[in-house]
C-alpha cells in the first residue's frame, strides 16, 4: 500500500522542482508551486533514454519502485526514470503543505493537464530532454500518460497506461461523488477548516473505496484472508479504514477534484473533443485495463484505442480489479511487467 506523506518526507529521497507561481487551467494561480520528484538511473549523454512515470491517487514515487531498478522492467542500467508526484498528495504542493492563503480547503484546483504541463517543465528545464522513450502510469498516472501523449505528441515515443483512462467517465464520477460526500457531510470537516482530521468521514471514505477497489469475485473468494485478515469486518477496519485515516482529508479532496475534472478533451487545440485529443497521440500505445476493474473497464479502453492511430489493448487477467495497479499481487504484477518489457523492446 502507498506510504503516508510523512513517511515519504522522512525518507528524504526526492528532489523538488520550484515552479514559482503556476497559472492553472481553471483560472487561478498556485503560488510558490513545488513539484516533488524522484529519479532513477542515469541520463545518457544524448539525453535520449528518459521515461516519465507519474504517481496515482494517494501514491508517491516510493509506490512505483516495484517496476524500477537494475534488471527490472524499467531497467535503470538502461533508462533514466523520472517519477513526479501528483499535486495534492502531500509531497508536491498540497492543501496540507501550502501556506496561507492557499492552505487547506483554499487550495486551488490543479487539473491533470496542469500536472502534465508542470512535469513537462521539469523534463525540459531541468534535464534538457527533447524526447521521451515512454510515459507509463497506473490509475491517475494512466490519465497523465494519455495526457502526455496528447499534449506533446512529437515528444513521446510510447505510452503505457494501465488500470486507468484518458478521462473520468460518468460512472467513475458517481464513485467520486460518494467519496466527496463522505468527507463534506461530516460535521467534523467544518468546511475544510478542521483542527483534527474528521475521523468518521475517513472511515466511511475507506468503506466506500473497499467496494470499488477490488472486484466482487475477490470478496466472494474471501481472498482478504490471504493477507492475514480474519473476517470481512477485520479487512474493512484494518486495511481500508486504517489506510485513509492516515491521510489528510483536504489532500484527499484536492486529488479527488483533479481526478473528477480529468478530461483529455481539454488538451489545447482540441476544443473539448476527446476523440480529437486521442487522435493526436502519435506514440505507440499499449493500454492495459484490468479484467474486473470497476472504475475503468476494458470496454472503455477498447473505445479509446479505436480513436488512436497506434494503440493496442491487453486485458490484465484475474479478480483483483483496480488493485491490479499497485504491484501487490504477483499475477497481475507479472502481466504488467511483461508488457512493459515488450513495449520498451519494440
Amino acid at each position: 500500500m502507498a506510504r503516508t506523506p510523512a513517511e515519504v518526507a522522512a525518507r528524504g529521497d526526492f528532489d523538488v522542482f520550484e515552479l514559482g507561481d503556476l497559472p492553472l487551467q481553471a483560472g487561478r494561480t498556485l503560488r510558490g508551486a513545488r513539484l516533488a520528484y524522484k529519479t532513477h538511473g542515469r541520463l545518457s549523454a544524448a539525453r535520449d533514454n528518459a521515461i516519465v512515470f507519474p504517481t496515482w491517487y494517494t501514491g508517491s514515487h516510493v509506490d512505483l519502485e516495484w517496476l524500477i531498478g537494475p534488471g527490472r522492467p524499467l531497467d535503470t542500467d538502461r533508462y533514466f526514470v523520472i517519477c513526479p508526484n501528483l499535486f495534492g498528495m502531500g509531497v508536491s504542493s498540497s492543501p496540507s503543505t501550502t501556506a496561507q492563503p492557499q492552505d487547506r480547503n483554499y487550495f486551488p484546483l490543479v487539473t491533470i493537464l496542469d500536472n502534465v504541463q508542470a512535469q513537462h517543465r521539469l523534463v525540459v528545464e531541468t534535464f534538457k530532454i527533447e524526447t521521451l522513450e515512454c510515459v507509463i502510469g497506473g490509475s491517475m498516472g494512466a490519465v497523465q500518460a494519455f495526457q502526455w501523449g496528447a499534449a506533446y505528441p512529437d515528444m513521446v515515443k510510447r505510452v503505457l497506461p494501465f488500470c486507468g483512462a484518458s478521462s473520468a467517465s460518468e460512472h467513475n464520477r458517481v464513485f467520486l461523488e460518494a467519496l466527496r460526500g463522505a468527507i463534506r457531510l461530516d460535521p467534523d470537516w467544518r468546511g475544510g477548516q478542521y483542527e483534527r482530521n474528521p475521523e468518521r468521514a475517513l472511515r466511511h471514505f475507506g468503506r466506500i473505496y473497499a467496494g470499488w477497489g477490488l472486484s466482487q469475485e475477490y470478496y466472494w473468494k474471501r481472498a482478504y484472508l490471504e493477507l492475514g485478515f480474519s473476517s470481512l469486518e477485520d479487512f474493512l477496519v484494518g486495511f481500508w479504514e486504517a489506510f485513509f485515516l492516515s491521510r489528510d482529508a483536504n489532500d484527499l479532496l484536492a486529488q479527488l477534484e483533479t481526478w473528477f475534472s480529468g478530461d483529455i478533451g481539454a488538451t489545447p487545440g482540441c476544443d473539448g473533443d476527446r476523440e480529437r485529443a486521442l487522435g493526436r497521440i502519435k506514440a505507440r500505445a499499449l493500454i492495459l485495463p484490468a479484467k474486473k476493474d470497476l472504475y475503468f473497464p476494458p470496454e472503455d479502453s477498447q473505445w479509446e484505442a479505436s480513436k488512436m492511430p497506434n494503440a493496442e489493448v491487453r486485458v490484465i487477467p484475474g479478480y483483483w480489479g483496480h488493485f491490479s495497479v499497485i504491484g501487490m499481487f504477483p499475477e497481475p504484477a507479472a502481466f504488467i511487467e511483461d508488457c512493459v518489457r515488450e513495449l520498451l523492446a519494440s
